[in-house]
């Protein structure tokens, strides 16, 4: 990927001091554009660039930019945090989202097949998502319990 935007005004705030109320925080803003299979993977002790992968899927480009619209603008105005970098959102097939803190890694299917990152971290812990804060729409990668 060759990178298509870049926000060196990213915040000196913290407000997430464990990264996986960051990992939420995201789910739930790609949620709320539907996002599905909506994974985050806990790379705490295996990467030194980052503490969390938060991985999704839109089923189109142009929801995967809607994806990454709500993520941006929530961040932005609930917390006040930017990403220190955006990838991929001119073809918006894998558009990246690097928050420093946690990544977010947002896919059209092809896209998310073609690359697998769940298989590639799959040694590292998955980061349970509390569902209340995905919503009602199509949700983590959990089996149904009623299954």
């Amino acid at each position: 990927m060759t990178p298509t935007s870049t926000d060196n005004a990213v915040t000196d705030d913290q407000p997430f001091e464990d990264p996986t109320l960051l990992a939420s925080a995201i789910a739930g803003l790609a949620a709320d554009k539907k996002a599905t299979d909506i994974v985050a993977l806990d790379l705490r002790g295996v990467s030194g660039f980052t503490d969390v992968f938060v991985v999704c899927t839109g089923n189109t480009d142009r929801q995967v930019k809607a994806i990454h619209d709500s993520i941006h603008k929530g961040l932005k105005d609930d917390h006040r945090m930017l990403p220190r970098r955006v990838e991929g959102l001119t073809e918006s097939r894998w558009v990246l989202m690097d928050y420093w803190d946690a990544v977010v890694h947002v896919f059209t299917p092809d896209t998310r097949e073609y690359y697998r990152l769940e298989q590639l971290w799959g040694d590292v812990p998955r980061i349970e998502i509390d569902p209340a804060v995905l919503g009602s729409g199509p949700a983590v990668d959990e089996p149904d319990a009623d299954a």
